[in-house]
């Protein structure tokens, strides 16, 4: 029996986006000798220029409403500034990382929310079978790390705000076909929370 590979799928949390420590983690992360997959959103980011810009965010039971001049922001911020800052800070720590979002390569499709009670707007679901393994497995073969934004698309032209510990778990579930993964949540709480206002919880 083949044993598989190790691979680490960590999602890097909005504290640590914002944070100075965020380049020596960076380093420590670039550090581990086998497959490893980093997923990020966008820390304080998105919100500090959709106040520049007037746009007005709209959150509702934790989830942010996502209407296109909000999408817009989400991209030029999940999937440019941030992901490529992330991706040259490994490239400085001599991991060779490429960043992706889920519509580059087809590589996570989602399906855009129903509306049952709160329409999110452009906000997209995902699950295991929307990865596509072959070709991520492809960049991993080639000693590439594929860096994701919480972006996705639906396949129809349409880019999607997507939930970063969401797609973490997916691609954890996908490619522990192929890989013994390990699946990392790093960020500022102790861990999972009864109580998101009350860390002892």
């Amino acid at each position: 029996m083949m044993v598989k590979q190790k691979l680490f799928v960590v999602k890097i949390g909005g504290t640590l986006i914002d944070n100075e420590d965020l380049t020596k983690f960076l380093q420590e992360f670039a550090n581990i000798k086998t497959f490893k997959i980093p997923v990020h959103g966008g820390g304080n980011l998105d919100s500090e220029l959709a106040v520049k810009l007037n746009v007005t965010q709209q959150m509702t039971d934790g989830g942010r409403i996502t209407d296109q001049e909000t999408l817009n922001i989400v991209t030029m911020v999940y999937a440019g500034k941030i992901n490529k800052n992330i991706v040259t800070k490994l490239q400085s720590f001599h991991c060779n990382a490429i960043g992706f979002s889920g519509a580059d390569g087809n590589l996570i499709k989602s399906e855009k929310r129903l509306i049952i009670t709160i329409d999110y707007g452009f906000v997209g679901d995902v699950d295991p079978k929307s990865v596509n393994i072959d070709l991520l497995q492809n960049f991993l073969e080639l000693q590439l790390t594929p860096v994701f934004s919480a972006t996705t698309h639906n396949q129809n032209g349409v880019l999607l705000n997507t939930n970063a510990d969401s797609i973490a778990s997916v691609l954890a579930q996908a490619l522990a076909r192929n890989y013994n993964v390990e699946l990392l949540y790093c960020f500022g709480k102790e861990g999972i929370l009864k109580d998101v206002i009350d860390s002892n919880l």
